[in-house]
């Protein structure tokens, strides 16, 4: 008789947590999704980025960059929209099967039954089930805050990619007078791959700066500058390791030169360190991250000619 009242004491209190549960605030109200609009936007700033590129002499590195950069972050939005809904879901399922059924986590079943000899007594047990909800709730509200930042980072990637492409096209005169100053060029038999200008840019800082490790040119299926012939990597370090002080500060000298020669060699941007420079739209700017030390271009200075 006793062990009985017990156990119906045990679920009453459960029955109450997850009732509590179900009453937890979240800090804020669910912020909005992703405007559905974004992705309209997407494909028609992509097709202006497609038509400055063939009008610009190709491989607009900058706006490329930032492209990649609203691509990233609307994926990490979605990402994380589906986290928050799934765990909502579950928060909302968890709490609302406790309060029909009176039950508790299945790690607490033996404890919950009838066997008046459980590990916990009743109070313990409401408090390990508050808790564990309550964590749950929290990891909720987490989600929501970091969807909802990443949701305003796209936004604003997407409205500084629009910023670029409409500051390219006021400036379409001089950039159309400069790509037309270089006739272009095919990939040459003997060279290795690259066209003349490139192999002649090659040549020049390789005896300016070199020997370097290695001087990578011809990728082919590289749908950028490394495909046709028109680009090179100057490589300061081997082996995606991080260039020692003196190799960086030789990278610094190949970048600058690259910049300061860019006129006469026909170079059209430079990458070096996370940071691109395009002779298109003059100035370093920041590279988003692409995740390591040969990919940030911190082991090696790009070149690209026109």
């Amino acid at each position: 008789m006793e062990a009985r009242s017990s156990a119906r004491r045990r679920r009453a209190v459960l029955a109450v947590a997850a009732a509590g549960i179900l009453a937890l605030p979240l800090a804020g109200a669910v912020p909005a999704d992703a405007d559905p609009g974004d992705s309209g936007r997407m494909e028609k700033l992509n097709r202006q980025i497609a038509k400055l590129d063939r009008a610009y002499g190709g491989d607009l590195a900058k706006l490329k960059d930032a492209q990649f950069g609203v691509q990233k972050a609307m994926k990490s939005a979605d990402t994380l929209r589906k986290e928050r809904d799934d765990a909502q879901r579950l928060v909302a399922q968890l709490a609302a099967n406790q309060y029909m059924t009176g039950g508790g986590d299945p790690a607490l079943t033996a404890i919950s039954s009838d066997d008046p000899s459980g590990f916990l007594n009743t109070a313990s047990l409401a408090q390990h089930l508050a808790t564990n909800q309550a964590a749950r709730v929290q990891q909720v509200q987490k989600l929501i805050d970091q969807q909802e930042k990443a949701r305003k980072e796209a936004e604003q990637k997407i409205e500084d990619l629009q910023k670029e492409i409409d500051d390219l096209k006021k400036q379409r005169k001089r950039i159309q007078a400069l790509v037309k100053k270089y006739k272009p060029q095919s990939p040459s038999v003997g060279m290795g791959g690259v066209t003349p200008r490139m192999l002649h840019v090659k040549q020049v800082i390789d005896a300016e700066f070199g020997p370097f490790p290695t001087i990578g040119c011809t990728r082919p299926g590289d749908p950028q500058d490394h495909g046709t012939g028109r680009a090179c990597d100057f490589m300061e370090s081997s082996g995606g390791s991080m260039p020692t002080a003196t190799r960086q500060q030789n990278g610094d000298q190949v970048a600058a030169y690259a910049i300061s020669h860019a006129s006469s060699l026909g170079i059209k941007y430079v990458i070096w360190r996370q940071r691109i420079y395009d002779m298109r739209s003059p100035g370093w700017r920041a590279m988003e991250n692409r995740g390591g030390i040969t990919a940030n271009h911190y082991d090696h200075v790009h070149i690209s000619v026109f």
